[in-house]
């Protein structure tokens, strides 16, 4: 069975979001991990994680919406940082693809939230678009273990994260049929992946013009066991290995 490591399922995005979580494991979920991005939603994550046994969750601010209750979050975080079920600060990060004109407070907030995660002593999930060298740059001084969340870069610079001590955030991207992701990955270790989807964003194929799900993740697994030339009950076993080197569950 597989963890979704990254999703947002949120009452905004799904009707049926009790379904959704009750049926996981028939479809071959042990547990997810829901992502806040904001105030409003990381208030969801406690609600979820408090109500279902296999939900786990991260607070943070994704870098695009800073302006929803950052000094709130912040707050948040501090208050339900012994909760058992919070695993993790995210998603928090850097995006210059939206937005390159608030560099200054993007790299300040996310100084913030490393900083929570370095003095509560718990692992990370990253945003990383187009900021490349100042996430790198960053990183190195805090020391940190964690995921890159949504990898899809070069070879290269997943080595520079694994060296730094994160897991690769795989999703429905490597299933599209001009991405180049299957070619990165083979040159690192299946030790330095993890699985997610990113639900309600980024759905596999051949379910691209479909709202995303956790139980997409097989798709995702599919992908990537071919790629490793591996059998989907090894890489269970071993992205499961994975993350349990990261988090407390």
């Amino acid at each position: 069975m597989y963890t979704d490591t990254h999703c947002h399922i949120f009452k905004d995005s799904y009707e049926n979001l009790d379904q959704i979580i009750k049926e996981l494991a028939e479809n071959n979920i042990k547990r997810i991990i829901v992502n806040g991005y904001n105030y409003k939603t990381n208030l969801e994550v406690l609600e979820l994680v408090n109500k279902y046994d296999n939900v786990y969750g991260a607070l943070g601010m994704h870098p695009s919406y800073l302006d929803e209750g950052f000094d709130e979050s912040i707050t948040l975080i501090e208050k339900n940082i012994n909760n058992k079920k919070l695993i993790a600060i995210g998603e928090i990060g850097l995006d210059y693809y939206r937005s390159s004109e608030n560099k200054e407070k993007q790299l300040d907030c996310f100084i913030k939230m490393l900083e929570l995660a370095k003095e509560y002593e718990k692992p990370v999930i990253i945003h990383n678009r187009d900021s490349t060298q100042d996430m790198i740059k960053t990183l190195k001084k805090y020391q940190l273990k964690g995921i890159m969340h949504c990898f899809s870069s070069s070879h290269e610079v997943a080595n520079e994260f694994i060296k730094m001590g994160f897991k690769l955030g795989i999703n429905g991207i490597i299933t599209f049929k001009n991405s180049k992701l299957s070619e990165v990955i083979k040159k690192v270790s299946v030790d330095d992946i993890l699985l997610e989807t990113d639900s309600p964003y980024i759905s596999p194929e051949p379910y691209r013009k479909y709202q995303n799900e956790p139980k997409r993740i097989n798709e995702v697994a599919k992908k990537v066991a071919n790629t490793y030339k591996i059998s989907e009950k090894v890489l269970a076993e071993k992205v499961e290995k994975n993350l349990l080197e990261l988090f407390d569950f």
